[in-house]
C-alpha cells in the first residue's frame, strides 16, 4: 500500500521540491502476524491518547472493541474446558477512573484498526486504489491523496532530486512495473521490510528466540463458551496432548489466533495443514467445537532487534514501525511503539514541508525514537522470559526443549532421515508434556503440589507475563533531539536515561522533565465555558501543528509568553499560551491575562481541577509556579525553565525555537 503524504509543490529552505511517499506493505502474511501478535491487538494509554485526536478514532475503537470484562484476564489452564491453574486480571480501578490518562487502554485487532484508518483517510479526501483501479500503465502515477494497495517495492535509487522507487503490482495476473519519484521515502513495510533491505540497513539484537505457527480461525461456538465460562484475552494451555497460546481477539464474534511452537527442520511448516491445526485446537479446547473454520496458517519467527539506523541515503529514506524494530509480542510493544514513531515523525515532516524547520530535524527522529525502541526491545524480552517462567515451573522448561532440539540437529541431522528425527523429537516432547498430566499436576502429588504453589506465587507477585506498562508507556523521556536539554543539575535531581522499573511496581509518575510527555490533569476553561472539563493534553491542537506555552499567572512568565507569541509569528509557527490558574480563581483575576498578553489573543485561561485535594498542576509535575513549559505538537515537553532566570525573553525564545526546529543545525538533504 503506497500512501502519498504532502504535496510536490512546496519549496523548502534548501529550494528543493519535496514529495513524501510512505510504503505500508500489508500482504496477507503481514495482516495475519499483526493480528496474532499481542502487539497488534492491544493499544496502550499513550497510543489511545493519540487516537482521541484522529477524528473520533478512539471513540470508534471503544464502541467496536469487545467489552472489557471479556478480555481483561490472562488464563492458565490444562485445557479451555479443564482445570484453571491460575489467572491474572490486568485492569485496575484507576484504568476505569482515568486517573493518569483521559482514556483507557483497548483490545482491538490491528487489521480492524487499519480498516478504520483507511476510512478516516477517505473521509478527508484520500482515495484508496486497488490494482485494478490503476490500470496497466507503466507511466508515473499522480500520487497526491492516493493510497495504492498491492504495490510492492522492488528497487530504490538515490538521485539528485530524491529517491526513484521501483514498484511492482499484480493486476489480474499481469505484473506491472512502475517508477515513483519522491523527495522522502518512509519505509513502514513491516518486520520483513524490503525498504530496509534495499537501503542496506542491518538489524541489531537477538534473532530466532522462538519459531511459531499462527492459526487464525473462527468459532462462535467456542466464543460463546468462553464468554460465559472463562472470559479472557490470552489462554495458556498445557496438557499432554498439546501446548499452545490462544489469543481471543473477539469472543463475541468467535475470532481467535492460536500460537503453536514448532522446531524445524524436524517439524516443518507444511506439516501444519488445516486438518492438523483443527486437531490441535480440539486437544487444547478439551471438546470439539462444531464450527471451527481455519482462515489462515502462517509461520513466523520471534526476534528482538532494532535497526542500526533509522535514516539513510542522505536523509532521504526513513524507517518507522516494525521496519525499524521487531520485538517479541509480549506486552504489546510492537504496534504501540510504531504508532509512537509515526506521531514523533509526523509533526517534524509537517514543519519541514511547510518550510518552518530545517531538514536536519529528521535526524532528531532517530535520536529520539531509536533509544526508546532499544529500551522496549529489552522490556519485551524480559516480559517474554517472564511468560516462559510459567511452563518452566510446571516442568516444561522451554530452554530444555531448545537444547533437545539442538542436540538432535547436531547428532542426528546428517545421519538419519528427517521423518525419524521428527519421530524422536516428538517422542521426547511427548514425554516432556507428561509433566502436566493430571497424574502429576494435582495437589495430592507432592511434586505437582509444589509446582502449583510456585505457579501461584509467580502470578500473585506479578512476575508472570504482564499486559500494562504505564511507567514505560507514558513515562519515557527523550534525552536529546528536537528539544532543549535540561541543565545538568536538573538531570541529576530527576534522573537520567530510561531505566527499567521493578516488575511489581510499574507506577507512572507524572513529570514535567524536558522530553517527557505532557502529564494529564483535568482543567476547566475560564471564564466558565460550555466545554466543561477537559485534559491538559487537549491544550495541544489535534488539527494543526501548534506549540503551547504553559505558564502560571506570574509577571515574568507573562513576559516570556509575549516573547513566545512574537517569535513564533516571525517564524510563521502556530503557537498558543495557556495560563494555568489555581482552582477557585475569580473572573476578575483572570482578566489579568488579557492586559498582560495584549495585543495577542491566541491564549487560553484554564483552572486546575485536581483529583487530589490541594494538589495543583505544578505540584503534580513536581515543579514550582515559576516554571514555564514549551510543549511540542506531539505533546512532549521541548523546553522548561524558571521564568525569573530569563534575562532577555526574546533572545531566549529565539534560541529555543532555533534549537527545537534544528535551525542551528541545518544540513542539506
Amino acid at each position: 500500500m503506497w500512501n502519498s503524504l504532502g504535496t510536490p509543490e512546496h519549496t523548502s529552505s534548501t529550494t528543493a521540491q519535496w514529495r513524501c511517499v510512505c510504503l505500508l506493505m500489508h500482504s496477507n502474511f503481514d495482516i495475519l502476524t499483526n493480528v496474532c501478535c499481542l502487539g497488534g491487538a492491544f493499544t496502550d494509554g499513550w497510543c489511545f491518547q493519540i487516537f482521541r485526536k484522529l477524528d473520533g478514532l478512539a471513540g470508534d475503537i471503544e464502541r467496536s472493541q469487545p467489552p472489557v470484562d471479556l478480555w481483561r484476564k490472562f488464563v492458565y489452564c490444562t485445557s479451555l474446558s479443564g482445570s484453571v491453574l491460575g489467572s491474572v486480571d490486568h485492569m485496575k480501578q484507576e484504568d476505569f477512573d482515568k486517573v493518569i490518562s483521559p482514556i483507557s487502554v483497548a483490545h482491538f485487532s490491528q487489521y480492524k484498526l487499519v480498516d478504520l484508518l483507511l476510512k478516516k483517510l477517505e473521509g478527508i479526501g484520500f482515495q484508496t486504489c486497488f490494482p485494478g483501479d490503476t490500470g496497466n500503465s507503466t507511466q508515473d502515477l499522480v500520487l497526491e491523496s492516493k493510497i495504492l494497495m498491492g504495490h510492492e517495492c522492488t528497487s530504490l535509487q538515490q538521485t539528485d532530486e530524491g529517491i526513484l522507487v521501483g514498484v511492482s503490482v499484480n493486476n489480474g495476473g499481469r505484473i506491472i512495473e512502475r517508477k515513483l519519484h519522491c523527495g522522502l521515502l518512509l519505509g513502514t513495510d513491516g518486520a520483513r521490510s524490503t525498504v530496509r533491505e534495499l537501503a542496506g540497513i542491518s538489524m541489531e539484537g537477538e534473532r530466532d528466540l522462538q519459531k511459531l505457527v499462527s492459526v487464525h480461525f473462527l468459532s462462535k461456538d467456542l466464543g460463546r463458551y468462553l464468554s460465559s465460562q472463562r472470559p479472557g484475552m490470552l489462554f495458556f494451555v498445557f496438557n499432554p496432548g498439546a501446548i499452545g497460546v490462544l489469543v481471543a481477539h473477539d469472543l463475541e464474534n468467535g475470532e481467535f489466533v492460536l500460537q503453536v511452537p514448532f522446531y524445524p527442520p524436524q517439524q516443518m511448516f507444511e506439516d501444519f495443514s488445516a486438518k492438523v491445526c483443527e486437531q490441535i485446537i480440539v486437544k487444547l479446547v478439551g471438546w470439539e467445537p462444531a464450527d471451527v473454520h481455519v482462515l489462515d496458517i502462517k509461520p513466523w519467527a520471534m526476534h528482538a532487534e532494532v535497526a542500526e539506523k533509522y535514516i539513510c541515503c542522505n536523509n532521504r529514506v526513513i524507517l518507522s514501525g516494525d521496519a525499524a524494530h521487531r520485538f517479541p509480542p509480549a506486552g504489546g510493544f510492537g504496534m504501540n511503539t510504531g504508532v509512537q514513531d509515526a506521531h514523533n515523525l509526523a509533526w517534524k515532516l509537517g514543519l519541514l514541508l511547510n518550510g518552518a524547520a530545517s531538514p536536519s530535524i529528521l535526524q532528531s527522529y532517530e535520536s529520539e525514537r531509536r533509544p526508546v525502541a532499544i529500551f522496549n526491545t529489552k522490556l519485551s524480552v524480559e516480559n517474554f522470559k517472564a511468560a516462559m517462567s510459567i511452563p518452566a515451573t510446571l516442568g516444561l522448561d522451554p530452554t530444555i526443549a531448545n537444547s533437545v532440539h539442538q542436540v538432535i540437529n547436531r547428532s542426528l541431522g546428517s545421519i538419519i532421515p528427517r521423518n525419524v528425527q521428527k519421530a524422536v523429537l516428538e517422542g521426547l516432547f511427548s514425554l516432556g508434556r507428561a509433566q502436566v498430566s493430571d497424574y502429576i499436576l494435582n495437589e495430592k502429588n507432592p511434586l505437582g503440589s509444589l509446582r502449583l504453589s510456585r505457579l501461584r506465587s509467580i502470578l500473585d507477585e506479578g512476575k508472570s507475563l504482564q499486559l500494562q506498562f504505564p511507567a514505560e508507556d507514558l513515562g519515557f523521556v527523550y534525552e536529546e533531539g528536537a528539544l532543549v536539554p535540561e541543565a545538568s543539575y536538573e538531570k541529576t535531581q530527576e534522573g537520567g536515561k530510561l531505566q527499567h522499573s521493578k516488575r511489581a511496581s510499574r507506577e507512572y509518575i507524572p513529570s514535567a522533565k524536558v522530553g517527557s510527555r505532557l502529564p494529564h490533569m483535568l482543567v476547566r476553561g475560564l471564564p466558565a465555558s460550555s466545554e466543561g472539563m477537559f485534559s491538559t493534553l487537549d491544550l495541544v491542537s489535534g488539527d494543526k501543528l501548534e506549540f503551547v506555552l504553559i505558564i502560571a499567572p506570574v509577571k515574568e512568565s507573562y513576559e516570556i509568553a509575549r516573547a513566545t507569541l512574537k517569535i513564533a509569528d516571525e517564524l510563521k509557527l502556530s503557537a498558543k499560551v495557556c495560563v494555568m490558574w489555581p482552582r477557585g480563581s475569580t473572573g476578575a483575576e483572570v482578566e489579568e491575562s488579557r492586559s498582560e498578553l495584549a495585543p495577542w489573543t491566541n491564549y487560553i485561561d484554564v483552572e486546575e481541577v485536581p483529583r487530589v485535594s490541594g494538589s495543583s498542576w505544578w505540584e503534580m509535575c513536581r515543579i514550582s509556579r515559576k516554571n514555564v513549559l514549551l510543549v511540542r505538537p506531539d505533546e512532549h515537553i521541548a523546553w522548561r525553565t524558571e521564568s525569573d532566570r530569563v534575562r532577555d525573553a526574546e533572545s531566549e525564545i529565539r534560541r529555543v525555537f532555533s534549537h527545537v526546529l534544528c535551525l542551528n543545525r541545518c544540513k542539506n538533504l
